[in-house]
């Protein structure tokens, strides 16, 4: 019975990784907007999104803190997520941590501390056996980055479709073989406005044959026709995702 007894306590020292305290998620967040081209990144807007899910079957409680490049550092968070649930970091949070309330650009890191000490069943049994790295990721912890160069989200957009004739032009700088000819102009148009067709039209004209207001009152046209179409603004957008891997910190 005291060899049996021995054997326990061996295998049991084989298994212990006194040297582990934490385990780490470390994720890199860019938050806010860049309006020159004096940095590596382009002028652009820039979100960041950090997702945590607790894939365990128990309960699992972390610290968070963030770290601003060349900057401050904030004082720790405690957070808990119950089993199989999910939660997240957005650059909201980061930004009222440190009381940012401009859109100027933020870079730095966020760490998150998974204590070994708050990991135990039941019975007061340490959950991590080893340091294997499944058993070290405790946590998925994914980071989403999006960065947009336009000043607006993308949106639809309204445009008139303006069939028309030139009938007369007392100004002679029209070609004549323009005169009786059906063209088209699509323009950007503004949802319940009232606005005149004709002007649009001639608003082109004097930008393309070089009229000003007195010889534009010199030429008559006629509208032909007038269709709406509904398009998607260009988007510039772009998006990458980041999977953390766990570290382990003594």
């Amino acid at each position: 019975m005291a060899v049996f007894s021995l054997i326990l306590v061996t295998n049991a020292q084989e298994t212990k990784t006194p040297d582990m305290q934490d385990i780490v998620y470390t994720a890199k967040f860019i938050c806010g907007s860049i309006n020159d081209g004096s940095g590596p990144l382009r002028p652009g807007h820039y979100d960041t999104s950090i997702g945590i899910l607790n894939k365990k079957n128990y309960a699992v409680s972390f610290l968070w803190y963030a770290s601003i490049n060349d900057g401050p550092t904030s004082n720790n968070l405690i957070k808990n997520i119950e089993p199989e649930k999910s939660t997240g970091i957005t650059c909201k949070n980061i930004k009222e941590m440190f009381g940012i309330d401009t859109k100027e650009i933020v870079e730095g890191f966020v760490i998150i501390r998974v204590p070994l000490s708050s990991l135990r069943g039941f019975s007061n049994e340490q959950v991590i056996a080893d340091s294997s790295q499944d058993n070290l990721n405790i946590l998925d912890v994914q980071v989403f980055y999006t960065a947009n160069a336009l000043e607006t989200l993308p949106h639809e957009v309204v445009r008139e479709k303006i069939s028309f004739y030139i009938i007369q032009d007392g100004t002679g700088k029209i070609p004549k073989e323009s005169f009786r000819t059906l063209f088209d102009v699509t323009i950007p148009s503004t949802p319940n406005e009232i606005s005149n067709t004709e002007q649009k039209v001639k608003s082109i004209l004097g930008k393309k044959y070089e009229l000003d207001k007195k010889e534009l009152d010199k030429i008559r046209i006629r509208i032909k026709d007038v269709s709406i179409g509904v398009g998607t603004l260009l988007d510039d957008h772009a998006i990458s995702l980041h999977v953390v891997k766990p570290q382990i910190s003594s």
